[in-house]
């Protein structure tokens, strides 16, 4: 069992820093759309959040961060922090603590601090790679979503896991799903992450200084998913990896109509790339 320390930390600073104004949680409800399972579709109550309109060059965020956001610093040269937007309770960012841009390639560093915190604890990770995959801020940041030991990481975890068990690859778009080895250690999250690029056409590192395309990663303990994209909106939907994962936010631009009649598969569908014969 983790002993998931630093999730319990991350909630009790969640009250000190809402009380201040530092964390800014979105104000949503669940609508009802059982046509749209396993999709969980919210709908943001509040202002739309400045991460969530679209714009030109944003100022980083992270460069300081908010010392009230401030959780834990890592050996690795990374920070983790409260995500001042959180989707859930303790929604975790780790971030390297000094410039390293979004859009470059993850490093062995980054993997190191993904492996100190998913030591202590496990859920669902997600990283957008730019601003065309959802990325929100310049800065390197990965994301995490906690998750009790035995709670499903998505809503997608059983089409997920029906995908593993068979060897199938049914979404019509480009990506690559791999079961993982080393759930806590995350020693296998490197290789696995190459290996996906390349089979992606999103490049290498010691020859591409960043990768060729947009792409998305989602991960929990068992698996490690890769997304090729295109473009980051559809339909007034703003589309990050977590739409991978099952989870829909319309804000006061979406098109719910449209929603209706052609289904949140066919939003994944209109953003991701298409599948390549030859990859």
């Amino acid at each position: 069992m983790r002993a998931e320390r630093i999730w319990q930390l991350a909630l009790q600073l969640s009250s000190q820093a809402q009380a201040s104004g530092s964390l800014v949680p979105l104000a949503t409800e669940v609508l009802a759309a059982p046509q749209h399972q396993p999709f969980v579709l919210r709908r943001l109550l509040s202002t739309t959040p400045k991460h969530l309109r679209r714009g030109g060059p944003k100022p980083n965020p992270f460069l300081p961060w908010e010392q009230a956001l401030e959780v834990e610093r890592l050996s690795s040269g990374h920070v983790v922090l409260l995500n001042k937007y959180p989707v859930q309770a303790g929604h975790l960012l780790l971030i390297t603590d000094s410039w390293q841009p979004q859009s470059g390639w993850l490093s062995a560093d980054d993997w190191r601090g993904v492996s100190l915190l998913a030591s202590d604890t496990g859920g669902l990770w997600f990283f957008n790679s730019c601003a065309a995959s959802g990325a929100s801020q310049p800065h390197r940041h990965l994301q995490l979503l906690p998750r009790r030991a035995g709670e499903a990481s998505t809503p997608l975890s059983t089409a997920i896991q029906v995908q593993l068990d068979r060897g199938e690859r049914p979404w019509p778009w480009a990506y690559r799903l791999s079961r993982r080895t080393d759930a806590h250690g995350g020693r296998d999250l490197p290789a696995l992450y190459l290996e996906h690029a390349e089979q992606l056409g999103l490049g290498y590192p010691h020859q591409d200084a960043q990768p060729r395309h947009p792409y998305n990663l989602l991960f929990d303990d068992n698996w490690l998913l890769t997304v090729r994209r295109t473009q980051e909106h559809c339909a007034g939907f703003s589309l990050n990896a977590l739409a991978f994962a099952g989870y829909l936010l319309a804000t006061e631009r979406s098109d719910l109509e449209l929603l209706e009649r052609q289904g949140p598969w066919s939003l994944l569908q209109a953003v991701a790339a298409a599948p390549d014969k030859h990859l």
